[in-house]
């Protein structure tokens, strides 16, 4: 029975399924989609690099701020001073992000926003 149907569709000319030419496209688009955001995620991480230099405000994964001593590109080390005087040392990768001064200065602007209207920042506001 399927050596009859599998004939009929080659003497028909028809020689691919359209489902198999859907399931193509689906792959090939998904492919397509994993390279775009592998070249996405390299350049935001070349940009990361690029802000990583001694003197700079940064955050940890684990939510530890403190300032870049020193970078070790050898022993995958960064030096963080979290204190004055306070220095720790914790592994390169575990670096998230550079703390902008533009984000200090829009929490700064939020809790004059909230003085101005008599309320006391992260006071919750009554909704009724």
């Amino acid at each position: 029975m399927l050596f009859t149907q599998t004939t009929a569709n080659a003497q028909s000319g028809l020689g691919i399924d359209p489902l198999t030419i859907i399931m193509l496209v689906v792959l090939a688009a998904m492919i397509f989609f994993m390279f775009r955001s592998n070249k996405k995620r390299k350049e935001q991480q070349s940009q990361l690099q690029d802000k990583m230099v001694p003197g700079a405000e940064v955050m940890t994964n684990f939510g530890l701020f403190g300032e870049l001593r020193a970078v070790d590109e050898e022993r995958n080390e960064a030096l963080i001073e979290i204190a004055p005087g306070t220095i720790v040392r914790v592994h390169r990768q575990t670096l998230a992000r550079v703390v902008e001064d533009d984000a200090v200065e829009e929490t700064a602007d939020a809790e004059t926003t909230a003085d101005d209207a008599g309320e006391q920042p992260g006071e919750p506001r009554d909704r009724a």
